[in-house]
C-alpha cells in the first residue's frame, strides 16, 4: 500500500521533530553546554528579533532587547519545567522582557533628553523601519497601544495575559486595544 503524508501530516512531524530538537539542545544547555545555547539561540532568533521588533518599532531597541531575551534566558533556563513547548515558553519570556527592557529604557532617556518627536522625524522612522501599511500603521500607534495591538491581534494572547504582562487592568487592555484598531482604521480611512 503507498502512503503519502499530506500536508498537515508533514507539518505535525516537522513541529515535532522541532520540539525534540529543541527539548535535546535545552537539556544540554541546562547542564551549561554553550554550543547547545548557541543553537538554540540560533534557531529562535529570528522570531525573537522579530516580536522584539514589533513590541518596539525602533530597530536599535529590538536588538538590543533580543539580546536581553538570550542573557535572561541562558539565566533562568532552569525555570522551563517542559509542561509547554519550549518556543511557547520563549515567546511568553521575550514579551515580558522586551516590555520590562523598554520601560527601562524609555525612563532613561526620557531623563537624558527631553525632547518631543516631531511628525517629520517620525515619518523618516516610519519610513526606514516598515515596508507594508499594516506595519507602518502598528509603528505609528502610541507605544501601549502598540504592544496590546501586537501582543492581542498578531501573537494572539488574550487580553487576561497582556493585562498580566503590562501590570494593568484587563479593561485597559481591550481599551488600549480598541484605540489601536480605531487609529489603523482612521489611518486607514484617510489615505
Amino acid at each position: 500500500m503507498n502512503h503519502k503524508l499530506s500536508v498537515f501530516d508533514t507539518q505535525d512531524y516537522q513541529i515535532a521533530e522541532k520540539n525534540l530538537q529543541d527539548k535535546a539542545l535545552l537539556d544540554a544547555a541546562k547542564l551549561g553546554d554553550k554550543t547547545a545555547f548557541k543553537s538554540l539561540y540560533e534557531l529562535h532568533v529570528g522570531r525573537v528579533y522579530g516580536l522584539c521588533f514589533r513590541l518596539c518599532a525602533d530597530k536599535s531597541l529590538a536588538e538590543d532587547a533580543t539580546q536581553e531575551v538570550f542573557i535572561q534566558l541562558w539565566r533562568n533556563l532552569g525555570n522551563f519545567d517542559g509542561n509547554s513547548q519550549f518556543s511557547t515558553w520563549l515567546h511568553s519570556v521575550t514579551s515580558n522582557v522586551t516590555i520590562s527592557y523598554i520601560r527601562k529604557q524609555r525612563g532613561w532617556w526620557q531623563k537624558m533628553f527631553s525632547i518631543e518627536q516631531t511628525s517629520a522625524m517620525e515619518k523618516e522612522a516610519i519610513g526606514s523601519i516598515a515596508d507594508s501599511n499594516l506595519e507602518q500603521y502598528i509603528y505609528r500607534l502610541p507605544e501601549r497601544a502598540r504592544w496590546v495591538f501586537v501582543l492581542h491581534a498578531i501573537e494572539g494572547y488574550r487580553h487576561e495575559e497582556i493585562a498580566t504582562i503590562l501590570d494593568v487592568a484587563v479593561g485597559t487592555s481591550k481599551a488600549q486595544f480598541h484605540r489601536a484598531k480605531g487609529l489603523i482604521q482612521g489611518w486607514i480611512d484617510d489615505e
